[in-house]
Formats: structure tokens, C-alpha cells, sequence
């Protein structure tokens, strides 16, 4: 697999995303009522080839997080950085042309591929679009991404609805490394998976920042799948960011009593344990914790 973009690269002692005291609101109901305030002066760093997670239960922020540094949701306050670079509140233009560096992965297989386009045109959409790829060139690159992603050279001539749910994920994946992205925002990338092959999508997602080198932001439900992944853990509770350490920690031994909730709702493959985890998720209930 090729590396990362190496062409404005940042100092390697600043963060390659920089999220400042950012704040998203949204009208609900026209302008005599005021904005609803989703995210509350949010701050969180992405290091160059490293894995952040962000975790959090639904409602939580996490989603918009990962939306407002793509340039999707409304930025009302506070700043998003790149490489050095300001980014919110940049035009459709700028935009394009930072989605080289930036990609992303979203939940839905199903509904993030073209049903209508074959495998090999959804992969080389995003070469020949941006003129960096002849379509010999783009071919070439295509089975080199259809095998990095575990899936065979015919899989360019099918089309997206002839796969399954783990297959359609692998090809989401391979289009967001396709330009050699510094950062993907990995949104949900596995929840909407069975079991097994959740395990296999996120061992990919390791062996491939092992291969090129990108950043992850990973954003999920599930602590014990972000504990996997993640080099650090963020935790983010009602748009606030409650917690932020070291995966290790976060995962065996938070302290804020909400990721203490998130660890102890994870299902365990023992009913004794699970039972345990029960108990203990009322104790803190009946103490007051937060738990979303």
C-alpha cells in the first residue's frame, strides 16, 4: 500500500487535527427560539499515524464531532485545525481539495455505496476525479487496494449490491484510502456488522494504519471495541468531553462515573460477569452517576 500524503506535512510535534473549544447549535424552530446546542466547547487531538477513539452513547456528540470536521455540520464557536491549517468555515472549493487528506467511513454499508456503479468505477471515482490518476493508472491502483482490503481483483466488475454487509464495509474502506488520506473519520464503521465480522474490519482497519501510516478518528458505542483499536480514548457525554486518557486506562480503570457506565454495559461472554456488571451498573444508578 502507498504511504500517506507526504506534501504539507505539519511540524511532527503538533497534532494533525486540532479541535479548540468547538461548539455546534442547530435552529429548531425558527428565529425567535434559540439554537440547540449540541457540542459545548468541545477540545480533542488526532496525532499523526495514530488512533483516537470517541466514544460515547447515542445522543451523545460524537457523530456531530466527526461531521463538523468534515464540513457538515454548523460551526458556531471555537476552531478545527488540520496540519496547521483552520479549516471550519471553509468553502465548497477549499473543501474539495482537503478531501485528499481527509476521508471518511461511514456506518451503513449499505447505503454509502452507489448500488447502481460497479466496484471498479466507485474506486476510481475518486482518482480520476481529482486528475491525480490516468484510468490505466487508476486501474492499477484499484487491485492494489481491492487486495489490501482482502477482497479478489474480480470484485471491480460487481456491483455494490452484490455483496455482503462486510464486503460493501472493505470497499468503503479501500475508496477512503483510494488518495492516500492523512486522517479518516471512521464513523460507526462496524456496528452495523455481525460479530465475526466486526473482528475482521477493525484487525483490517490495524494492519492497514500499520501498512500506510493514517490517523483514525474511530467513533463508536462500544468502549471495549474503541479499547481495541485506539491508541486514546475520548469520552463524550451530552457534547462535553468527559474523559480523555490512554486506552489502557480508559478501557480497565476509568474515573468519571459515566465511562465507568459504558465499560460496565459492554456484554461479556459470561453470565456470571455479565450479572456482576448488571449489579454494578445499579449501584451506580442509585448513586446518581450520569449514564447518558
Amino acid at each position: 500500500m502507498e504511504p500517506v500524503n507526504a506534501t504539507a506535512a505539519a511540524d511532527p510535534a503538533q497534532p494533525l487535527l486540532a479541535v479548540d473549544k468547538l461548539v455546534v447549535e442547530y435552529r429548531t424552530g425558527g428565529r425567535r427560539r434559540p439554537p440547540l446546542r449540541v457540542l459545548h466547547e468541545v477540545s480533542l487531538q488526532v496525532h499523526a499515524h495514530e488512533t483516537l477513539g470517541l466514544v460515547g452513547e447515542s445522543g451523545s456528540g460524537k457523530t456531530t464531532l466527526g461531521r463538523a470536521v468534515l464540513g457538515l455540520a454548523p460551526v458556531a464557536g471555537g476552531t478545527i485545525t488540520f496540519a496547521g491549517t483552520r479549516i471550519d468555515g471553509l468553502g465548497r472549493r477549499a473543501r474539495r481539495g482537503l478531501s485528499r487528506d481527509i476521508q471518511v467511513v461511514f456506518q451503513d454499508p449499505y447505503g454509502s455505496l452507489n448500488p447502481s456503479m460497479t466496484i471498479g468505477d466507485i474506486l476510481t471515482e475518486p482518482l480520476t476525479a481529482r486528475h491525480t490518476h490516468t484510468r490505466r493508472a487508476a486501474r492499477e491502483r484499484i487491485g492494489e487496494l481491492l487486495d489490501a482490503v482482502g477482497l479478489p481483483a474480480d470484485t471491480a466488475t460487481r456491483a455494490a449490491r452484490e455483496l455482503s454487509g462486510g464486503q460493501r464495509q472493505r470497499v468503503a474502506i479501500a475508496r477512503a484510502l483510494a488518495p492516500g488520506p492523512r486522517l479518516i473519520i471512521c464513523d460507526e464503521p462496524v456496528s452495523a456488522l455481525d460479530l465475526s465480522t466486526r473482528a475482521q474490519v477493525i484487525n483490517l482497519l490495524v494492519e492497514l494504519q500499520q501498512a500506510t501510516g493514517v490517523a483514525y478518528l474511530f467513533i463508536a458505542h462500544d468502549l471495549s471495541v474503541v479499547g481495541h483499536v485506539s491508541d486514546r480514548v475520548a469520552v463524550m457525554s451530552r457534547g462535553e468531553i468527559v474523559e480523555c486518557a490512554d486506552a489502557a486506562r480508559v478501557t480497565t480503570d476509568p474515573e468519571h462515573p459515566y465511562t465507568r457506565n459504558l465499560l460496565l454495559a459492554a456484554p461479556v461472554p459470561n453470565p456470571a460477569r455479565q450479572a456482576e456488571r448488571r449489579a454494578a451498573r445499579h449501584r451506580l444508578a442509585a448513586r446518581g452517576a450520569p449514564v447518558g
